[in-house]
């Protein structure tokens, strides 16, 4: 699991998840929270753009895997 996740949202563990089945009332969520709400903005868009870097990156070795013997090639 990346980084990124979770960072507005509380992990629960296996026995949160289980008793959220039976909180109606929604009483049991939790919520990382940010100093104001221009940081709490701040830390989405980052996390946002680092995601899109990553699958940039990743994209990119893809593209260049299957590509070596091409690349090996030309020169």
């Amino acid at each position: 699991m990346s980084e990124q996740f979770g960072l507005l949202y509380a992990l629960p563990s296996a026995l949160q998840g289980a008793a959220s089945v039976l909180d109606i009332g929604g009483t049991l969520g939790e919520y990382n929270a940010s100093e104001t709400d221009e940081m709490a903005d701040f830390h989405a868009l980052r996390s946002d753009w680092r995601a899109v870097g990553d699958d940039i990156r990743a994209a990119a070795r893809q593209y260049v895997d299957q590509h070596k013997r091409e690349f090996m090639n030309a020169g």
